[in-house]
């Protein structure tokens, strides 16, 4: 799951006709995370079935003083999707003289509230905001230092690398690579492959709010969009798709029903779905092939107690 993200009303309308207009028919996960679903998927993290925030957290405290260690000192940490949360602030507060932190968000907001926090909270350490979409190009001028940091840390902990298709992930680590420079390194969560039982109980809790969470895209497109929908019609389903290694997540029609949106009318058969999120899950030798793909070497891998969840300490391949 992602960050939050709320683009425009124009871009919103235009990719969700072309989403419901495709064969099979998506939306873009990253329309999941305006405020409601963003406070929901806070929720989610919550839930009892949902490892993956406990787990990644656990890794942190367990390994912290070793990926301190190989940070090492006057170090420049850029986190991608940052929020100055708990991981956060155990990480800048275990390294030795870093130089500087650069949280990159797309909410303007948070941005400012966070890097405050921080700058509050850590005043010997230079905090550098970049306002950004991160899943796009950042010009390099954002990360210029002077004078420069020892080396570049590009911090991307969680398991969002998941939602991005293998392509996708190829030139997203290949860009993260580009900016850590070939003295950095890329410190990435990977959610790993288990059981397909305990993968769907995570992705639809017993509680429902991984269901609202989901469902809060069509209550979106009604209010953003004046779409007309019929909200009972739909229900959310999560699915392990093993020939891909991954969670969908879908709403599907319970009953045949129409979307309308701007005169264009979307039927649906009872059954059919509109695809909403793809949740990827790795070993760790299918994750280390792809970052091999991205020119990347995995030279260190740690994992959480319960072995569940891992991050990869990546460089340049030599």
């Amino acid at each position: 799951m992602s960050e939050t993200s709320e683009p425009d009303v124009d871009t919103f309308r235009t990719d969700v006709i072309n989403g419901l207009s495709a064969r099979p028919r998506a939306i873009s996960c990253k329309y999941l995370y305006d405020t409601r679903g963003s406070e929901l998927f806070e929720r989610i993290c919550h839930t009892p079935e949902y490892y993956v925030t406990r787990a990644d957290l656990a890794l942190h405290e367990s390994h912290l003083n070793d990926i301190a260690a190989r940070i090492g000192p006057d170090a420049h940490v850029i986190e991608l999707g940052s929020g100055a949360g708990i991981k956060t602030r155990q990480l800048l507060a275990s390294l030795h003289s870093p130089r500087a932190y650069t949280p990159i968000e797309i909410s303007a907001a948070a941005l400012t509230r966070s890097s405050r926090e921080l700058e509050a909270a850590f005043p010997d350490i230079e905090i550098v905001p970049v306002q950004a979409d991160y899943t796009q190009p950042i010009p390099a001028e954002a990360f210029a230092l002077n004078p420069p940091a020892k080396r570049r840390i590009v911090y991307f902990p969680g398991s969002t690398i998941s939602n991005f298709e293998s392509d996708q992930a190829v030139h997203f680590l290949q860009r993260l690579g580009r900016i850590a420079g070939p003295d950095g390194a890329v410190l990435v969560g990977v959610d790993l492959v288990k059981p397909a039982d305990q993968l769907i109980k995570a992705y639809d809790d017993a509680d429902g709010v991984t269901s609202e969470f989901n469902r809060n895209l069509l209550v979106r497109m009604q209010r953003e969009l004046g779409a007309d929908i019929d909200l009972e019609a739909f229900t959310h389903e999560a699915r392990w798709n093993e020939a891909h290694s991954r969670i969908e997540m879908h709403l599907v029609a319970r009953r045949p029903t129409t979307i309308v949106i701007d005169g264009h009318q979307f039927a649906f058969e009872a059954g059919e779905s509109i695809h909403t999120e793809n949740s990827h899950k790795y070993s760790v030798e299918s994750f280390q092939a792809l970052a091999a793909r991205a020119g990347l070497q995995s030279d260190m891998v740690w994992f959480d107690p319960d072995g569940v969840f891992s991050m990869h300490w990546l460089v340049a391949d030599a």
